[in-house]
Formats: structure tokens, C-alpha cells, sequence
């Protein structure tokens, strides 16, 4: 285990006890940030050495070599194809739920009633 792991294990377990004793923490405990874009880069770039991985090994079998086997071969062939299949079904989900965000209607806000409002005045100019 990190030191760096036993030092905030110690942080929550006094959090707790302070808690359970009736008292408020003074400190926060800083949770680290994720960056979703970078998530998503390393995911792609991933999915992406997995598939050049499979694609040399293949090349290699076809030529000749007497380092890589079939079994080797088909393995990594499958990961690279499971890989790239997981991928592509969390873009589709990706791309269902924005598309759901889109199509929301939202109403009874002051924003929307002036937007309704303004389309109904423009609606008589473009038809």
C-alpha cells in the first residue's frame, strides 16, 4: 500500500471518528479530479494499440515468424475486435444521450417563455 493511500485511509478514519464524536471536520478531503476528455483519449488510444498490436502480429505470422503462434494471433485479433466493439457501443450510448439532452423541452422557466414568445412573433415572417 502507497503512502500515499495509508495517509488518506488515516484522513477518512479521523473524518469518521470526529463525525461519530459530534464534531465537524476543519478539512476537506480534496477528491482528485477526472478529466472526461482525457478519459476518453486514453480509452481511444488504447483501443488503438490494441488493434496495431493484433494487425503486427498477424503480419508477422503471415510472414513466417517462428516467435508468434496462432493461438497468440486469434487471441489478440479478439481483444483488439472486443475492444473496438465496447468502444463503439459507449459512442452510441454517448451520442443517444446527448441527442436526449438536445430534444428536451424545457418550460416554465423565464428563459423559454421568451423564447416561445419571440418564435410566436417571428413565426407570421417565415411562415
Amino acid at each position: 500500500m502507497a503512502v500515499n493511500n495509508v495517509d488518506q485511509l488515516l484522513g477518512e478514519l479521523r473524518a469518521a471518528s470526529a463525525l461519530a464524536a459530534g464534531k465537524t471536520s476543519t478539512q476537506t478531503q480534496e477528491t482528485p479530479q477526472v478529466d472526461f476528455a482525457d478519459v476518453l483519449k486514453s480509452t481511444i488510444e488504447q483501443v488503438n494499440s490494441a488493434q496495431q498490436t493484433s494487425q503486427e502480429m498477424q503480419k508477422q505470422f503471415e510472414l513466417g515468424d517462428e516467435g508468434v503462434n496462432l493461438q497468440d494471433v486469434m487471441v489478440s485479433l479478439q481483444k483488439a475486435s472486443l475492444s473496438f466493439q465496447t468502444m463503439v457501443r459507449a459512442r452510441n450510448k454517448l451520442v443517444s444521450a446527448y441527442q436526449e439532452i438536445m430534444n428536451t423541452r424545457f418550460s416554465a422557466g423565464p428563459i423559454s417563455q421568451a423564447v416561445s414568445g419571440y418564435n410566436r412573433k417571428l413565426k407570421p415572417l417565415y411562415g
